[in-house]
């Protein structure tokens, strides 16, 4: 830029490099439908394998929504007689899966357990007739899960991963506004997250060498698949230990991704003990969405459009709202017949780039998809 001539537009005066923005007038937000969808007919009859932690998060959704869980089946009897009598006191507490699976009254089964133990039920479940919500991640093999998904579909049945995310209040509102063509072409997705991970300490995930990018990142992954599809080009990524961390795992990571006419970046810093904060912005050729907020639960989004800037008065949270949409979609998918939004073969796109991701952060190098 030239120190001469007329001050360029966005300077505040001449010689003055310091640009600011133009106000912009506050508009209503548009009205989308961004809450956990829900069938007509709430009473199809569910059944939900392993009653561990996670369980707990999915039997509280589907209790508050209304839904119908009559048989909770775990290894050990009394998690899943403690699960029945907190949640849903008239279903069928079992140890007993085969039992489950031959009930030819219940119409879906949720797994929630763990990757390992999931592929042979996933399998024993759509042979039975089941339709199927996974817990994620989906599989650890890219080939399994297409196997999987053919199975499904040759089976006249659903398979679905519970991506909860995608129904977090903030994530559902924004993908529903690029759904509608609101912000136009995408041409950036960017998160970026700082907050304490270190609660992983002494659990099974501590284990993980990319406990970011193996897990946790799975859910920015998966929204940004919900935002750009099968698009991707090229993938770069890194994790690494912070100083001074005492975690085994490494606690910070980064990606890239660029899809055609586009870029992407999720940068997380699980190490970041003090002023938490989780920003995500979508960028557009017509407009701009933005949340922000301290946490996973407490998120503000606005929308920027040529003719202002509105804030949806959103309502919800991703714990366990989103849990409710997980299955919830998966109930009008079996009412209506039309496959859900994280069915298992769009989940591949979303498990592509975290297995791209990792396989960049061991190589060091950028992995290409296209």
């Amino acid at each position: 830029m030239s120190g001469s001539g007329n001050a360029p537009a966005g300077l505040k005066s001449e010689g003055e490099y310091a640009l600011a923005s133009a106000k912009v007038p506050r508009m209503e937000a548009p009205a989308l439908p961004y809450g956990p969808p829900m069938p007509k007919d709430r009473s199809i009859r569910i059944a939900l394998i392993g009653a561990g932690g996670i369980s707990a998060a999915h039997l509280d959704a589907y209790q508050k929504y209304g839904l119908n869980v009559v048989a909770i089946c775990d290894r050990n009897l009394d998690r899943a007689e403690a699960r029945r009598n907190r949640f849903f006191p008239n279903a069928m507490a079992t140890v007993d899966v085969d039992r489950v699976l031959q009930d030819a009254s219940i119409r879906i089964v949720d797994l929630a357990m763990h990757v390992d133990g999931r592929v042979p039920l996933m399998r024993r479940a759509l042979d039975a007739g089941k339709h199927v919500l996974s817990q994620k991640p989906f599989v650890s093999d890219l080939a399994i899960g297409a196997e999987l998904a053919e199975l499904a579909e040759g089976r006249g049945r659903f398979l679905a991963v519970n991506q909860n995310g995608r129904w977090a209040p903030n994530m559902s509102y924004m993908r529903e506004a690029v759904r509608a063509g609101l912000v136009g072409d995408v041409i950036s997705v960017h998160a970026a997250l700082q907050w304490d991970h270190s609660w992983i300490a002494g659990t099974p995930f501590e284990a993980l060498d990319q406990i970011i990018l193996q897990d946790f990142a799975i859910h920015w992954f998966d929204f940004l698949a919900s935002i750009i599809g099968d698009s991707a080009t090229s993938v770069y990524a890194m994790g690494t230990a912070a100083k001074g961390q005492s975690i085994a795992s490494r606690l910070l990571a980064q990606s890239v991704v660029a899809f055609p006419g586009g870029q992407a970046s999720l940068i997380f810093d699980g190490a970041a003990r003090h002023g938490a904060s989780n920003i995500t912005t979508i960028v557009g050729t017509r407009g701009t969405l933005r949340s922000q907020g301290p946490d996973l639960g407490e998120q503000a989004v606005s929308i920027y459009l040529e003719e202002g800037v509105g804030a949806p008065a959103l309502e919800g949270h991703w714990f366990n709202d989103g849990f409710a949409g997980a299955m919830g979609a998966l109930l009008v998918a079996v009412e209506t017949g039309t496959a859900p939004i994280h069915n298992a073969r769009d989940n591949l796109a979303s498990l592509k780039l975290v297995h791209a991701a990792l396989q960049s952060a061991r190589t060091g190098t950028a992995i290409q998809l296209r």
